[in-house]
């Protein structure tokens, strides 16, 4: 019973699926629904709410409204937003040339073989000749060339969320940005590991000081789909033998 319902479920799900292709491409790719990251999906993760601030008075410093008088506003507990600074400008070039060249000759012979090589004679042809019996030539070249230029330029800025705190009190920050321009969506996923000593005062934090950092930017729609190699070309280039 159970070998049968992965199939059926998968049976059932495509119309489903399908559904789905033709709405999006008739209607244009749909924005994610926005929620927080599955860090802080569980309710123990998420901070207690605290007690709400009595009222100020009207002589008084603090406002109401504000979240910190003393205390250092950037970010640094689970559920804080923090903004990440991308600015990328990499290029590389990597060109490699290959050239190979051989050229092999042998010529053997057998003029004497235990006084046999007269009678080797009757069983092979006319113009054998037991002195140059085996001559072999072979020429091999090999020619290869490959050249590789690399560029990318990103600037973006991206507000993340702190989702857990290491015992070390370094941060594990993620956060997802979407942007819809006509039938292409935009996603700029970011997360990785923060140190507070790096975050600045305007809580901020510049890309190169994340650790383990994975910064995704890409998008789907319809140039995505047209620049996209079909799936079928995919397996053929990838699992052939030639």
């Amino acid at each position: 019973m159970r070998a049968l319902s992965l199939p059926l479920a998968l049976l059932l799900a495509a119309p489903l699926i399908a559904c789905a292709g033709v709405s999006e491409a008739a209607k244009g790719p749909q924005l994610s629904p926005v929620s927080y990251p599955a860090a802080l999906a569980s309710p123990a993760q998420l901070p207690p709410a605290g007690p709400q601030p009595p009222a100020a008075s009207a002589n008084s410093l603090w406002q109401v409204g504000s979240r910190t008088f003393f205390k250092d506003p950037r970010a640094g507990k689970v559920g804080d937003i923090l903004t990440v600074m991308i600015s990328i400008d990499d290029s590389a070039r990597t060109q490699n040339t290959t050239a190979t060249s051989r050229t092999a000759g042998m010529k053997a012979g057998i003029p004497h073989l235990f006084g046999l090589e007269t009678a080797l004679g009757r069983f092979l042809p006319g113009a054998f000749d037991p002195a140059s019996s085996i001559e072999t030539n072979s020429t091999t070249s090999s020619q290869g060339a490959g050249a590789v230029t690399r560029a990318e330029k990103i600037n973006l800025t991206v507000a993340v969320i702190v989702t857990n705190v290491l015992p070390n009190g370094n941060l594990v920050i993620q956060g997802t940005q979407e942007v819809r321009t006509n039938n292409e969506v935009r996603q700029l996923t970011v997360t990785g590991i923060v140190r507070p000593e790096d975050i600045s005062a305007a809580n901020t934090i510049n890309h190169t000081q994340i650790a383990e950092a994975r910064i995704s930017y890409g998008g789907r729609g319809d140039v995505s789909r047209v620049q996209k190699t079909p799936p079928g070309q995919s397996l053929v280039e990838k699992y052939s033998p030639f």
